[in-house]
């Protein structure tokens, strides 16, 4: 899994804390989520109105002192991969978040990650974002042969696949990332996928934006 945290755009302290332990779990939401709700006293949780921002930082940071358990690497069938991925911004700009879920070539899901980008940041960057999430953490835990990237963004795909210049201002970073994680895979391509077409990690995108609609704390 990625050793060290991906870059983030401006995130609240409390959203940067949440990105943190996300990252020491290998980005797995489940993972992350499920550690924040043990360690916040009583019943609340990460997105229980009743916990206060000053019992989550307390929580988060009691979880950071530790010793973080990623989640075991699920086996894969063979060494060709599906990978979905999504952005979501509210607001275009407004609190943003990505999410990508690693299948196999059988489609059995083997990791569902998320995170936040950004608390004002526009859907294109979190598309960005989510790829680079993605295919960072498919090369730290596999060796791809083969790769099919399953996108809704044009924009994306233009870029990374038309060999366009990025359109977006500000993901220069983010578009070299992930050309540099493509030519590591000897084959990858990507297939559109229609507004009406379903997406595992649309939700985990929607997460990663209230995570990035966090207060300062």
């Amino acid at each position: 899994m990625t050793e060290e945290s991906l870059p983030s755009e401006y995130l609240s302290p409390l959203a940067t804390l949440v990105d943190e332990v996300l990252a020491g779990v290998g980005y797995e939401m489940a993972a992350a989520t499920d550690a924040i709700d043990d360690a916040v006293p009583g019943y609340g949780g990460l997105f229980d109105p009743t916990t206060t921002p000053g019992e989550l930082r307390r929580a988060l940071d009691e979880l950071l002192a530790s010793e973080l358990a990623q989640p075991p690497v699920s086996e894969p069938t063979d060494d060709s991969f599906i990978l979905y991925v999504d952005g979501s911004s509210r607001g275009n700009p407004g609190p943003a978040g990505a999410g990508a879920v690693i299948m196999d070539s059988g489609e059995t899901q083997l990791a569902r990650l998320g995170r936040p980008v950004g608390s004002r940041t526009g859907n294109n960057t979190a598309e960005y974002v989510a790829l680079q999430l993605g295919l960072s953490e498919l090369l730290a835990r596999y060796e791809p042969h083969s790769v099919e990237v399953r996108i809704d963004s044009m924009t994306v795909i233009r870029d990374i696949w038309g060999g366009s210049d990025p359109t977006e201002s500000g993901v220069d970073a983010y578009s070299e990332a992930i050309a540099a994680a493509l030519a590591s895979v000897p084959n990858h391509r990507y297939t559109h996928l229609a507004d009406s077409d379903p997406n595992p990690a649309d939700a985990l995108a929607t997460v990663g934006a209230d995570i990035a609609a966090l207060g300062p704390g």
